[in-house]
């Protein structure tokens, strides 16, 4: 059995109605500029009643491996390092919500930006669909039925770039702003390792903060090379997230998860500032010309 080129790592929780679309947007023909043989998705379920299973999956075009966490925690961190541990390719992106659908060409764009320095670490672009942040617009009518209906309107999954038309960016600043976190970052399999994967300590409801502190981390490690994806994003579906139900949620998530951060890490929570190198994924290029970004 040949191994893939890369690992995609997708914890799913109740997500009856979203993960089968997010699956759809990784398997072939979606996703395109690579070969089925060269993906492996990796499902860890933690908790779902009942789990994703075999005929959920039959009708994709992809290597699909479906696991159960044993023992399921409020704190998704276990899955996620329970699915690290599985991959088998170089390359291994990890989503921490399952609800995200990506863009055609993302992981395609991953595997090229990770070919450009030897301790790459490869971050994209978090969307939301909907006319605003979801947290917002819940309370002005958005939900799981307006988001059905948005999606049919698009055609997806026929072009999966039509996302863009009706998404909102997480990015205040655009893609060379400060970034709090990246909800599919990549990193070569050496430096999981070296990371030691997610941080168990994180056990709170979400795992709080720990996706923000995984990518400063990675961030921190000695030599690496933020790369920053343009052109391809993941796009997050509402499901009743802690973090995207209404801005009291948001903002209680993010107060309580800064608190206990700096209690952790012994110094506050921040954005990452400098964006590294901008990998163009259309036109496969890194287009800041300035080394290091």
């Amino acid at each position: 059995m040949s191994r893939p080129a890369v690992s995609v790592v997708l914890v799913s929780y109740e997500m009856q109605r979203e993960l089968p679309r997010t699956l759809r947007s990784l398997a072939s023909p979606y996703q395109a500029g690579l070969c089925r043989d060269e993906v492996e998705i990796i499902v860890v379920d933690n908790g779902s009643s009942p789990p994703p299973g075999d005929a959920d999956v039959a009708s994709l075009d992809a290597d699909i491996r479906l696991l159960r966490q044993p023992q399921p925690t409020a704190s998704p961190v276990p899955a996620i390092n329970a699915g690290l541990a599985a991959a088998r390719a170089d390359l291994v992106g990890v989503w921490i919500d399952g609800a995200r659908l990506a863009s055609p060409g993302l992981l395609a764009a991953c595997l090229a930006a990770s070919r450009l320095h030897p301790r790459p670490v490869i971050a994209t672009l978090n969307y939301q669909l909907g006319p605003a942040l979801q947290f917002d617009s819940v309370s002005h009518g958005y939900d799981r039925a307006a988001e059905d209906k948005l999606l049919d309107g698009i055609g997806w999954p026929q072009d999966g770039y039509r996302l863009f038309d009706v998404a909102t960016s997480e990015l205040r600043a655009g893609p060379e702003g400060p970034m709090l976190e990246s909800n599919a970052l990549f990193l070569p399999r050496t430096l999981w390792d070296e990371l030691g994967g997610y941080d168990g300590a994180f056990v709170e409801p979400g795992g709080g903060v720990v996706n923000p502190d995984t990518y400063l981390r990675a961030c921190a490690l000695p030599d690496v090379q933020q790369i920053r994806i343009l052109g391809e994003g993941t796009f997050h579906q509402i499901h009743g997230g802690i973090s995207t139900s209404t801005p009291q949620s948001a903002m209680d998530v993010l107060r309580e998860g800064s608190r206990l951060y700096l209690q952790r890490r012994g110094r506050p929570l921040r954005t990452t500032r400098d964006p590294g190198w901008l990998f163009d994924a259309r036109r496969k290029a890194v287009v800041n010309a300035a080394p290091g970004g």
